[in-house]
């Protein structure tokens, strides 16, 4: 399973280090027979307003019913599983380059994010988040009392 911290805030990446980590992704996917964070669909993250955001995961080919989206404990989870396709599917096919695997990727929602819907169109699933932080919690503006002393005459 790939995990994801999601991040409201945009991100500057070093290329290099990118490299790196995909690398090594690479070489413990082989070990563990996990699958690597490349093989798992890519996303995008949109702001639709001030408090509103939006997760599109790329899942050409797949249905509804193939998907599964859950929220828990500060976890966004989307998976993928596809029911057993039979071999007579498979006759014709000169080249599948077309990813089939199952898969599983989990996104670290920041404190009070909470997932409004989803939707999926033209092998786009779309997660609308909203981000509703309590009025309580909010940064409040404090106002700074100009005090004047009187002397006192004598």
């Amino acid at each position: 399973m790939a995990l994801r911290t999601l991040s409201l805030f945009p991100d500057i990446s070093n290329s290099l280090f990118s490299d790196r980590f995909n690398r090594i992704d690479r070489l413990f996917s082989q070990l563990t027979g996990d699958i690597p964070l490349e093989s798992a669909p890519s996303y995008d993250i949109r702001r639709l307003g001030d408090n509103r955001f939006a997760i599109t995961l790329s899942v050409p080919g797949w249905k509804e019913d193939e998907l599964e989206i859950n929220a828990a404990g500060g976890q966004l989870s989307v998976s993928g599983k596809r029911e057993e396709e039979r071999a007579a599917q498979d006759e014709g096919w000169l080249h599948r380059g077309i990813s089939r695997t199952d898969f599983s990727v989990s996104y670290a929602l920041p404190q009070h994010v909470k997932v409004q819907g989803a939707a999926l169109e033209n092998g786009l699933l779309t997660i609308t988040l909203l981000q509703d932080i309590p009025e309580s919690e909010k940064p409040q503006k404090i106002a700074i009392e100009n005090r004047k002393t009187i002397e006192h005459q004598a």
